[in-house]
């Protein structure tokens, strides 16, 4: 039995629509059950309703309580993430820059173990960084989690950058050099402003990667003091030895990621157009 023509023409819309509503629906399910546990009392936390019939505030209080030293944690993060990403930005730009317009032999390898480095697993060199870090007196420091998180940053923004370089039109540094100016000038006037929307979509990337960033952090910062976001959440303690404080966990988990959401929809129009920069050729 053949379905009418109007039918046969929307099912494929309707197939893509649903497959939308699905994977949007897979992406933000754990996110949902987050706030959904964060919202639920102490005394119903194991209940499987998919919406808590009586909503608490209890675990959000909790984790700002004085035990947790949770807003000193934001802090230790921000600062973390934010010195990574200017040092991955500042080097990352020029270094692309340079492997995208000079021609030498062997750039092809230097990317490729640029890519390389980007993929290290990070647990091969928690052990001789610690050791190292422990011989020069750097645990408990911002240094001993910044430097970490730049070698593994920094090698993700170069190849980034260099894809969004490899799309510029590079005539117009050429015109500025013929008008009079020099290389550098050319760089900062007419490269960096047309290179913004790549940089900006780098640099999101880099500060949720150092803002995530765990295994590392939690073997060279041991002071609660010191602790970024992501190591003080797992050490959260509930009232006795053995309670284990998932509400409170799941509320500090919403809380470390508003502002990573909230910096996303600021600024969604500059990831798109750093994103979808050089899709097309001209």
């Amino acid at each position: 039995m053949r379905r009418p023509r109007a039918a046969r023409r929307w099912l494929p819309a309707i197939w893509f629509a649903a497959g939308i509503v699905m994977l949007v629906a897979f992406c933000l399910a754990p996110f949902y059950w987050m706030v959904v546990s964060a919202l639920k009392p102490p005394t119903a936390l194991f209940n499987n309703d998919l919406w808590p019939s009586t909503m608490s505030l209890e675990s959000l209080r909790a984790v700002f309580s004085e035990k947790n030293s949770f807003g000193r944690a934001l802090g230790n993060s921000t600062i973390v993430a934010g010195i990574t990403t200017a040092f991955s930005m500042l080097v990352g730009v020029f270094a692309a820059y340079a492997v995208t317009r000079l021609r030498f032999r062997g750039r092809t390898a230097v990317l490729g173990v640029i890519l390389a480095a980007s993929m290290f697993p990070g647990v091969a060199i928690l052990t001789p960084v610690y050791q190292l870090f422990a011989g020069w007196g750097w645990i408990n420091t911002y240094q001993a989690m910044i430097i970490p998180d730049v070698s593994f940053a920094l090698p993700l923004g170069i190849w980034t950058l260099t894809t969004f370089f490899r799309q510029m039109p590079w005539e117009l540094e050429q015109a500025a050099l013929i008008d009079g100016c020099t290389r550098g000038e050319a760089f900062r006037k007419i490269i960096i402003p047309l290179a913004a929307p790549g940089v900006f979509t780098t640099a999101i990337l880099v500060f949720i990667a150092a803002w995530n960033e765990y295994l590392i952090a939690s073997n060279v910062s041991i002071r609660p003091d010191v602790n970024p976001v992501t190591v003080a959440i797992a050490k959260f303690t509930g009232e006795s030895t053995f309670q284990q404080p998932f509400g409170t966990q799941m509320a500090a988990g919403v809380v470390a990621t508003i502002p990573l959401v909230i910096v996303v929809l600021i600024f969604q129009r500059r990831i798109i157009a750093g994103l979808t920069s050089g899709g097309v050729k001209s």
